[in-house]
């Protein structure tokens, strides 16, 4: 059996697609998956309570970050289609999938993409994620200590992270770097956190 992980670069596992049926940003929608990524059949529950607590996403730059096959992403893109959203992950086989889903639904604002193909002067209006926990505190740490310094000004980043896998040392470390950090909700075990620039 393969031992592919949803953040491993090229999934070993068959990458056969099949079809997914599921419900974003308030439409039924056909998209398609495939093995050795995230939650490959249905959207996760921490990305639904995401989902459900962000607000409408604003214009600008939006970056989805450690995207899987695209909830959050094609979220983004259906509710701001004025805006330009970044779907980054390290696993290839949900890059294609993200970049086949947003065709699929007619999107042409979506760039699914490594992080070092993301241009170094992009800053984001807003970051959307779901975060690979399971990478480890010290990846994952590295992580946002990358992408949150490029929010822009008056930007936040909406974080759904488990309560029994670390969301409260994670609130604390990132207060103690110095963000402005918000539990927005806490529903179904897990918690969504806002993060702002302090001042």
């Amino acid at each position: 059996m393969p031992s592919d992980h949803y953040f491993s670069q090229r999934p070993s596992s068959p990458a056969e697609q099949r079809p997914l049926e599921v419900h974003l940003a308030g439409r039924d929608v056909s998209l398609v998956t495939a093995s050795g990524i995230f939650s490959p059949d249905h959207v996760d529950q921490g990305t639904r309570v995401l989902l459900g607590a962000m607000p409408a996403p604003p214009a600008g730059d939006l970056l989805d970050l450690g995207c899987g096959w695209g909830p959050i992403a094609l979220s983004l893109a259906l509710q701001a289609p004025g805006s330009r959203v970044w779907a980054v992950d390290v696993n290839d086989r949900a890059i294609d999938l993200v970049r086949v889903n947003a065709e699929r639904l007619g999107l042409t604002n979506v760039n699914a993409c490594r992080p070092e193909d993301v241009p170094a002067d992009v800053r984001f209006a807003s970051i959307r994620s779901n975060p690979p926990i399971r990478v480890g505190k010290e990846v994952l740490h590295g992580m946002l200590e990358q992408w949150l310094p490029r929010l822009a000004d008056g930007g936040d980043a909406w974080l759904v992270v488990q309560r029994n896998l670390g969301s409260d040392s994670l609130h604390r470390w990132l207060a103690d770097a110095g963000w402005d950090v918000e539990r927005v909700t806490s529903e179904k075990g897990f918690r969504v956190l806002r993060v702002r620039a302090p001042g």
